[in-house]
């Protein structure tokens, strides 16, 4: 499975506000201390998202307050 994002392409990413995350979206999370574009591949409870990569690999399940924002644009 190719990712969605390549490595160095520009990507414009906006606050959550008032918005909830569903699953295919992208967004930066943190995850060990550290920030990384992840999809999110389930939700339960409008509280908790499973995050997984681009090769189908799920690395597990992060609050709302470890996302920092949705990706909205990627720059080719």
């Amino acid at each position: 499975m190719q990712p969605r994002i390549q490595s160095g392409q520009l990507c414009t990413v906006e606050p959550l506000g008032t918005y909830v995350p569903k699953p295919n979206d992208i967004v930066l999370c943190r995850v060990k201390g550290n920030a990384y574009l992840h999809l999110i591949s389930a939700v339960k409870h409008e509280t908790l998202y499973q995050i997984s990569n681009a090769k189908g690999h799920v690395n597990g399940w992060i609050s709302r307050q470890s996302i920092y924002g949705r990706l909205v644009k990627v720059e080719p």
